[in-house]
C-alpha cells in the first residue's frame, strides 16, 4: 500500500515550500498582475523597466508579504487537503487513477481558495494596483489591509472569490494530476512509492506548472480584474467582467500575462514539489 503523509508534516512541508516559492518568484507575479489591469497595455520588459526607474527594486516586491503569507498558508492547506482526498480516493493497492487525482486536486484547490488564496491575492492585487499610482495610498500590508476592510468590509478582501475558486480548483486539479501521472511514469510500474531525484522532481513539477498556465490563464485574468481597485465600478460580477473583456478587448486578452505567469508557475512547480518532498524526507513525515 502507498505511504500517506502525516497531516502535521504535510502542513509543515507545504507551508515551507509555499513561502520559499512565493519569495523567489514574486517579481514575475508582480509583472503578471500589472499587465492584467485594464487600460494601457504594457509588455513585461516595459513594466520592469518602468518600475525600476520609478520605484527601484523594492517596487518589484510591492504586495510581496501578502503573497508570501498567503502562499505559505495556501500550500499547507493544498497539500494537507490533497493528501487527505488522494488517500480517501485510492484503490485497494493505494494507487490513484488520473480521474481520481483530478478530483482530489479540485477539492484541494477549492479549500485553498476559501481559506488562503482569495484574501491574500485580493490584498496583493490592490496593493500592486495602488503602488503604480504617483502617490500611493497604502503604506504597507497592514495599513493597506486595514483601509480595505474599513472601506469595503470583509467583502473587500473576498472580492473575486468565485473566479479564485474556479482558478485554484483548476490549478490544483491540472497540476496534481499532471505531476502524479508523470511521477508514476518515471518511477515505472511496480516501483510506485520509490524515491526519485530532486532534479527529476523539479523537472516533473515544472512540466506540471507549464500545463497549468495555459489551461487556467483566462480564470487568472478575470480574477485579477475582479480584485482591482476599480472592480466595484467596472464589473457587476465575474461573468460581466469576462463579457466586457471578450467584447471590448478580444479573446486574446484572456491570455495577457502568460509569459510572467509561465515563468513563475514553471519555477514554482519545480520549487514547491522539490522543497515539499525534501522537507518530508527530512522530518520523516510519511506513514503507511
Amino acid at each position: 500500500m502507498s505511504k500517506k503523509e502525516k497531516p502535521l508534516h504535510s502542513l509543515i512541508a507545504g507551508t515551507t515550500a509555499g513561502a520559499v516559492e512565493a519569495f523567489i518568484t514574486y517579481p514575475t507575479e508582480y509583472v503578471k498582475t500589472r499587465s492584467q489591469f485594464s487600460g494601457k497595455r504594457e509588455s513585461p520588459i516595459a513594466i520592469i523597466k518602468n518600475t525600476l526607474q520609478t520605484k527601484g527594486v523594492a517596487g518589484l516586491y510591492s504586495g510581496c508579504m501578502a503573497l508570501v503569507i498567503g502562499n505559505s498558508v495556501k500550500a499547507g492547506v493544498r497539500f494537507v487537503s490533497y493528501d487527505h482526498f488522494k488517500h480517501a480516493l485510492a484503490d485497494a493497492e493505494g494507487k490513484v487513477s488520473a480521474p481520481r487525482s483530478l478530483l482530489a486536486g479540485l477539492g484541494a484547490g477549492m479549500m485553498e481558495a476559501i481559506f488562503a488564496v482569495t484574501p491574500s491575492e485580493t490584498i496583493k492585487t490592490k496593493l500592486i494596483d495602488d503602488a503604480k499610482s504617483p502617490n500611493p495610498r497604502f503604506r504597507g500590508l497592514i495599513h493597506g489591509t486595514t483601509c480595505i476592510v474599513r472601506e469595503e468590509g470583509l467583502r473587500g478582501i473576498y472580492r473575486g472569490l468565485f473566479p479564485v475558486m474556479m482558478r485554484q480548483g483548476a490549478n490544483s486539479a491540472v497540476r496534481f494530476t499532471t505531476y502524479t501521472t508523470l511521477k508514476q511514469l518515471v518511477q515505472g510500474q511496480g516501483r510506485i512509492g520509490q524515491p526519485i531525484s530532486s532534479f527529476m522532481t523539479f523537472g516533473i513539477g515544472a512540466v506540471a506548472g507549464l500545463v497549468t498556465v495555459y489551461t487556467t490563464m483566462p480564470l487568472d485574468v478575470i480574477k485579477t480584474r475582479m480584485q482591482s481597485l476599480e472592480a466595484r465600478q467596472a464589473y457587476r460580477n465575474s461573468f460581466h467582467c469576462a463579457y466586457r473583456i471578450f467584447t471590448e478587448e478580444g479573446i486574446l486578452r484572456f491570455w495577457t500575462g502568460t509569459t510572467p505567469r509561465l515563468a513563475r508557475l514553471v519555477l514554482s512547480g519545480g520549487i514547491v514539489f522539490t522543497v515539499y518532498e525534501n522537507v518530508i524526507k527530512l522530518i520523516g513525515g510519511r506513514q503507511v
